[in-house]
């Protein structure tokens, strides 16, 4: 049985309490990936586990403890992203705005700056499950993020963070689309068209073995 993949909920104390402000494509993938693990992965285990039970002594039945191991996983994530669901607030960084909230960084957000040395940098802002540095996607929380959050062009802020304080100046702000990566079904997983081969009933390894 192959290792499957479970992404570890993040450990941010905001991200589990109150409302969890997402992007429309951020909550579809979380929905995605919801959907994926209830309807095709967890059955998909749940069916190695049921092949290796009948295996033998399951104190010894590596298969049966890994997928065991696997559910409980898969049921913790599925419950993780069922009431991040729930708790979604859906902000649409597209969606008409208010004068003043065109023209300040708030939630959904771009925001180009420029730290002291002059170097430039754009971000957008983006909820706690968006978060893509590869995408410079950082989250509203985060130190950059709250340093952010209501500037304008041509403010000046100060970012506190771990390796000290640094001043950067605000050069502009838009709205647009925020593309977040999809949720794509992992390689690994038992639901893959190589995830599960045919298993063998005892029965069926006995003849196997006498044949042999």
């Amino acid at each position: 049985m192959r290792k499957g993949f479970t992404r570890k909920p993040q450990a941010d104390d905001r991200a589990t309490r109150g409302k969890n402000y997402i992007t429309p494509s951020g909550l579809q993938r979380l929905k995605d990936e919801h959907r994926f693990l209830l309807t095709r992965e967890r059955p998909a285990v749940a069916e190695v586990v049921a092949w290796a039970a009948g295996n033998g002594d399951r104190s010894e039945n590596a298969d049966y403890q890994y997928g065991k191991r696997r559910l409980r996983q898969i049921d913790g994530r599925i419950r993780f992203l069922m009431k991040r669901i729930e708790a979604a607030e859906v902000v649409d960084p597209e969606a008409p705005r208010a004068q003043q909230s065109q023209t300040r960084a708030f939630f959904g957000a771009t925001v180009r700056y420029a730290n002291a040395a002059g170097a430039e940098r754009v971000v957008s802002i983006v909820g706690t499950d968006e978060v893509d540095l590869n995408r410079n996607h950082i989250s509203w929380v985060s130190p950059l993020g709250r340093a952010l959050m209501k500037s304008a062009a041509g403010d000046s802020v100060v970012l506190q963070a771990p390796g000290g304080t640094e001043h950067l100046a605000v050069l502009e702000v838009c709205y647009e689309r925020i593309s977040v990566e999809p949720f794509r079904e992992p390689p690994g997983s038992e639901a893959s068209p190589n995830g599960i081969l045919r298993r063998h009933s005892p029965d069926e390894e006995e003849m196997k073995r006498h044949r042999a």
